[in-house]
C-alpha cells in the first residue's frame, strides 16, 4: 500500500509542477524534479523507479553508495545528486557516485572537488550552495560573496558551476530567498536554479527554478533515527 501511494504522490506533484510552471508561462519541461530519497530504502525507491522517475537526491554520501549502486545495475539512466553537506574525506567517494553536486560552499571544498576531478576524469556538474538567509547554523556561501566565489572557482580552480542551491530559513517566507538567489545568478551567468522543496516548489517554479527538490511529498514522512 505505502509503495503504490509513493508512486500516487509522484503523479500528483507531477501535475502541480506542470500547473505551477503553466501559471508562470513556462514550459513545464523547464523545470526538473528530484525525488530526494534520503533516509528511504531500497524497496521504497523502487516504486517510484517504476513510475518512471530517473533523477534522485540525497544528502549522505555513505547512504547512497549503500543503495544506488545496486539499484543502477537494474534501472538505467539514473541521475543522483548529492543535495547535501560535503566533507572534504567524502569528497573521492562523491566524485565517483553523483552525476550532480549541489553543496560546493566553501574554497576547501572547491580545491578538493577539482584535484579529484582531474583524478578520475569524471565532471560532475557542480552548483554553488548560497546560504540566503546568512543562517550561522546552515552551510552555504553568504549572498554578498556568492558571485565572486563562482567566478573563483573558475578562475582558479577551473570548475565549471553550472548552478546555485538554496535553502530558505524554515520560518520566513521563501519567495524573498528565490528572488535572490535568481538575481544571483543572473549576476554569474548561471543558468541552473536548485531551489524549492516539498512546501514551496510551487513559488520556487514562479521565481525561476529549473529544479526542485521533493521528497517527503513523494515518499512521506521520514522517521529519523535519533
Amino acid at each position: 500500500m505505502k509503495m503504490d501511494h509513493a508512486a500516487k504522490n509522484l503523479a500528483t506533484v507531477k501535475a502541480k509542477i506542470e500547473r505551477a510552471a503553466r501559471v508562470a508561462g513556462r514550459a513545464s519541461d523547464d523545470v526538473g524534479l528530484i525525488a530526494v530519497s534520503k533516509t528511504f530504502d531500497t524497496h521504497e525507491i523502487e516504486p517510484v523507479l517504476n513510475a518512471g522517475q530517473r533523477v534522485f537526491g540525497e544528502n549522505r554520501v555513505q547512504e547512497a553508495q549503500g543503495k544506488w549502486p545496486m539499484l543502477r545495475e537494474r534501472f538505467k539512466s539514473i541521475e543522483l545528486h548529492l543535495i547535501g553537506p560535503l566533507q572534504s574525506n567524502k569528497v573521492k567517494e562523491a566524485v565517483a557516485l553523483f552525476d550532480v553536486i549541489q553543496t560546493v560552499d566553501r574554497e576547501k571544498i572547491a580545491r578538493t572537488l577539482a584535484d579529484e576531478i582531474r583524478k578520475q576524469g569524471r565532471l560532475p556538474r557542480l552548483y554553488v550552495q548560497v546560504n540566503t538567509g546568512s543562517e550561522p547554523q546552515k552551510a552555504g556561501i553568504e549572498p554578498s560573496e556568492a558571485v565572486a566565489f563562482v567566478q573563483r572557482c573558475r578562475d582558479e580552480f577551473g570548475l565549471a558551476i553550472a548552478g546555485l542551491m538554496c535553502i530558505p530559513p524554515a520560518q520566513e517566507n521563501s519567495g524573498p530567498h528565490f528572488a535572490l538567489l535568481r538575481k544571483l545568478s543572473r549576476e554569474a551567468g548561471i543558468t541552473h536554479l536548485s531551489m524549492g522543496m516539498s512546501g514551496d516548489y510551487e513559488t520556487a517554479i514562479s521565481f525561476g527554478a529549473t529544479e526542485v527538490r521533493v521528497g517527503s511529498a513523494i515518499f512521506g514522512n521520514r522517521a529519523y533515527q535519533l
